[in-house]
């Protein structure tokens, strides 16, 4: 199959790609262009434009912007039935008598659109009823052609490594995520049980910075696109009672993406916070700048601003001893960094905000999304990065497993270090040590 250009070459910086759209397109009706480009359409006229026919196949960036929007009007099944039967009954797959060679011009292209479908929406084949219908279609094209029946296993083979895959990344965070338990707890009951700290694990800030890209970068590639607009868009009052939102919204891998940040931050402040000794504790927060800086070096923008999170945190920032400690100059050129992923969440969330999915005459505004497409498709092209460092289990299994303090641990395990230096302060301290250490 031909090469596709990677997801950023789709979109011209106004939002979507011009000139695309010729004027005679407009006679599939229903759908409404200004100097050739696509504003907006009926639903109906937007799946038709879809569907490929013999002398017309839809542009990519068409593709992915109305697969990507579709199901916040229908589900994914539903879109899914719905071009199987144009496909089937327009293109007179399921007639004996049609024409072969126009069946021979047009399942090349119903494959492409498939296999287009598969590649960058695999997680909508999780329902049954999705992959029920894909090989329905795809059996209809490939019989009779060995060449079309090679391309078709090719492509279901292919989606069912990714749906494999990613059952089993789930397990591993389900079983990360049963295991975690808050670090006093861990402390309380086995104090001998927890004897390392990160710099023991791992004493070079670069070999650590590789690390979590490594992590980073997994959990980026486990997160489908339509996650963000399942995660951010909610439903608009004109659609009907088919949004895909009557149903748990499937996120869990962005989900999953936002506590691995959270666990970082909460990470770097447990290690800081640990050590009994104010020089050990600045000696913590200077390997973590190290860390920082590295991270900023490689590109880790997401694990930079983790450890700057972890840093800022409160129990953290009180311990003014311990900072007095701390060479600081090399600390303030990292506040100036502003995390890609965090970016990409506001801007979308902003996007959605400030435009309605449908416009006054019930049609889909489809200048929104395709400002929405191009966004997206920079997450795309962000997470197709592979990691070119070699990974330490060691340290990998330490920073996904090892115990971390909750909130409340934090506090006072920073009010242990250096005492309260108010009564607000000291009524939390003595109310967090009769909580979690049932001492008055």
């Amino acid at each position: 199959m031909p090469q596709t250009p990677p997801f950023s070459a789709m979109f011209d910086s106004s939002g979507y790609n011009r000139n695309l759209y010729q004027s005679a397109e407009d006679s599939c009706g229903g759908l409404n262009y200004h100097d050739n480009n696509l504003l907006s359409g009926s639903l109906e006229a937007l799946i038709q434009h879809l569907v490929p026919n013999v002398d017309y196949y839809p542009d990519r960036t068409y593709i992915f912007t109305f697969l990507l929007s579709s199901r916040l009007f229908m589900h994914p099944y539903e879109l899914m039935a719905k071009v199987c039967h144009l496909c089937v009954e327009h293109q007179r797959l399921n007639d004996p008598n049609s024409d072969k060679n126009q069946i021979r011009k047009i399942a090349p292209k119903i494959l492409q659109l498939l296999t287009e479908w598969t590649e960058t929406f695999p997680y909508d084949f999780r329902d049954e009823r999705m992959m029920r219908n894909l090989k329905d279609l795809a059996h209809r094209i490939a019989s009779g052609e060995e060449t079309y029946r090679k391309n078709v296993q090719q492509m279901i083979q292919c989606l069912i490594r990714k749906l494999a895959a990613l059952s089993q990344y789930e397990e591993v965070l389900a079983k990360i995520s049963s295991t975690s338990t808050d670090r006093l707890t861990v402390i309380r009951t086995k104090p001998q049980s927890i004897q390392r700290d990160i710099i023991t694990v791992c004493s070079d800030p670069y070999t650590l910075a590789q690390q979590l890209t490594h992590i980073e970068l997994e959990r980026l590639n486990y997160i489908g696109p339509e996650e963000f607009v399942q995660a951010f868009v909610q439903k608009d009052p004109l659609d009907n009672d088919k949004s895909c939102y009557s149903e748990r919204k499937k996120t869990r891998n962005l989900e999953a993406y936002v506590e691995w940040f959270n666990r970082l931050s909460y990470l770097v402040a447990t290690e800081i916070c640990m050590p009994v000794k104010k020089k050990h504790r600045a000696r913590m927060i200077e390997y973590f700048i190290d860390v920082a800086r590295e991270c900023f070096n490689i590109g880790n923008f997401n694990s930079l601003m983790a450890i700057i999170s972890g840093m800022n945190m409160s129990p953290v920032s009180r311990l003014k001893k311990t900072w007095a400690k701390v060479k600081t100059a090399k600390f303030d050129v990292l506040e100036i960094v502003i995390p890609f992923f965090s970016l990409l969440i506001k801007d979308i969330y902003f996007l959605n905000e400030g435009c309605a999915n449908r416009l006054p005459n019930g049609h889909v505004n489809f200048e929104k999304f395709w400002e929405l497409a191009k966004q997206v498709s920079e997450f795309m092209t962000w997470k197709q990065v592979e990691c070119p460092f070699e990974r330490d289990r060691k340290i990998l299994q330490y920073l996904l497993t090892v115990p971390v303090f909750s909130e409340d641990s934090l506090y006072l395990a920073s009010y242990e270090s250096e005492g309260p230096e108010n009564h607000i302060e000291k009524d939390r301290w003595k109310s967090l040590r009769s909580s979690l250490l049932g001492r008055v």
